[in-house]
């Protein structure tokens, strides 16, 4: 008696679960075919942006590598120099402070 109630109740849930499983197939093709141009358009874009991205990423890697080259190459030639500017500067200083302002007049 107990097993025909379940075998009643397990029929009543399949009744019931079997069309809301056929409504979940149907409206996902539906929205699946109805949303398709717009998926295929994400898809270009994104491949458009990400080819875009890739040409950006290349050129800043090559401009970050100059900059880096070009960074070394100044350390190299101003780091020898650099206590001869120093000492020139010191001098400059001196040599500009020993010397009388000139009186700046008002002209009218």
């Amino acid at each position: 008696m107990i097993e025909a109630l379940v075998g009643l109740v397990v029929l009543a849930g399949a009744f019931v679960i079997l069309p809301l499983i056929l409504l979940k197939i149907v409206f996902g093709l539906f929205f699946g075919l109805v949303l398709l141009p717009f998926k295929i358009l994400g898809g270009v874009l994104r491949l458009a942006f990400g080819l875009v991205g890739a040409a950006f990423h290349v050129v800043g890697g090559i401009l970050g590598a100059v900059a880096v080259l070009f960074a070394v190459l100044l350390c190299l030639v101003f780091l020898p120099v650099l206590p001869f500017l120093l000492v020139g500067g010191l001098v400059w200083l001196v040599v500009r402070a020993g010397r009388p302002h000139p009186v700046l007049r008002r002209t009218i």
